[in-house]
């Protein structure tokens, strides 16, 4: 098999481009074979799919899903966004999880042209001269396409209908730099069980959101943890309990404040590590890192040690207790880092999320 890295080289050349349904194009490459075969199963009328799950939160598993709910979140979608026949769509995020299936799942239900290439962080350096209405990116695939300063580029994304960033938070300089695009650009909200996106968050422009606003026909509650649960066309109509912790808010709106499996008793404390993130994100931002996690890691004293591992390959003892002398203003003792980690590169799942077990097992703590 073709590795992803070659195939980007080779599909910069030759994208695949699917606008009949009723003639798919012969696959160029190992990438295009499993867009191909899903189309075709898709289209010989298959009622079921199994699809994994991303694995950021713990082991991929295998997710069964009908028919009936992936076209109900295609139309959904449709909908959200103002999709018409013949409209492009960029698909640019891996097939074989639930992002990337649902946009080549929208191109055969809604009836649009699609523009396919493998992920990469750049998605759009293997695309020349095409108009695009509608595309999905991770957030590091957009910040890639921004940090590039590729004017016509730039140019493309400001033609589009709306552009959607899912998969991993938006962090405040992808959000800076999204506000110089004219192109509505939304955060999404879903996960494999909900079959892709159920609420969206505006980030640009005058009537930029703050909070999720929840999808047409998709209705929210909490459990006794003040987590979400889900009930929608794309769910069965069956409840979707997540462990994702939120604030319900007035007109169909919720706030993400973390998750509950993010957090951690050190000493008898229970800190919230998204927290503790959102506290250094601005003092780690003038030293262009722009990717890092808290995490506890097992302590024979406090049962869990909460440590900081920032992405960098230098960063001083100095620098890392001046860093640590910041955050004691914004935090409580207990929720400081005891110490701070550096790798040069995080380890990631198959969908560009950081894989943080798998980051913390190569620093052998």
């Amino acid at each position: 098999m073709l590795s992803l890295a070659f195939l980007g080289v080779f599909l910069f050349f030759y994208p695949m481009i699917i606008d009949n349904y009723n003639h798919l194009p012969n696959p160029a490459s190992e990438y295009d074979k499993k867009v191909i075969a899903f189309c075709k199963k898709w289209l010989s009328q298959e009622q079921t799919f199994i699809l994994k799950t991303s694995g950021s939160t713990g082991e991929p598993k295998p997710i069964t899903l009908t028919r009936t709910q992936m076209e109900a979140s295609a139309v959904l979608t449709g909908k959200t966004f103002c999709l018409t026949k013949g409209d492009v769509a960029l698909v640019c995020l891996n097939v074989d999880y639930i992002a990337g299936t649902m946009m080549l799942v929208r191109g055969m239900v809604l009836g649009l042209k699609l523009i396919i290439v493998p992920p990469s962080n750049n998605p759009l350096g293997a695309i020349s001269n095409e108009a695009i209405d509608f595309a999905a990116f991770v957030p590091l695939q957009l910040q890639s396409i921004l940090e590039s300063q590729h004017q016509a580029q730039i140019d493309t994304l400001n033609k589009m209908k709306a552009i959607i960033v899912g998969g991993a938070a938006t962090n405040n300089q992808l959000a800076e730099q999204i506000q110089q695009l004219s192109v509505p650009v939304y955060s999404t909200y879903g996960m494999t069980e909900t079959v892709s996106h159920i609420a969206i968050k505006k980030l640009n422009g005058s009537n930029s959101n703050a909070h999720f606003c929840v999808l047409e026909g998709v209705k929210i509650g909490i459990d006794e943890r003040s987590c979400l649960n889900i009930v929608a066309a794309a769910t069965n109509f069956e409840l979707i309990q997540t462990n994702d912790l939120v604030e319900i808010l007035p007109d169909n709106q919720f706030k993400l404040t973390g998750r509950y499996d993010n957090i951690i008793n050190s000493g008898g404390v229970k800190i919230q590590l998204e927290k503790v993130e959102n506290i250094f994100e601005p003092y780690l931002k003038p030293l262009n890192i722009n990717r890092f996690f808290a995490f506890g890691i097992p302590d024979d004293r406090l049962g869990q040690k909460l440590i900081l591992v920032v992405e960098t390959d230098k960063l001083s003892d100095d620098i890392k207790r001046t860093l640590l002398e910041k955050v004691k203003n914004d935090l409580d003792i207990y929720q400081v880092p005891k110490n701070i980690f550096t790798i040069f590169s995080f380890s990631e799942t198959p969908t560009g999320k950081i894989d943080k077990k798998a980051t913390i097992k190569r620093l052998n703590l």
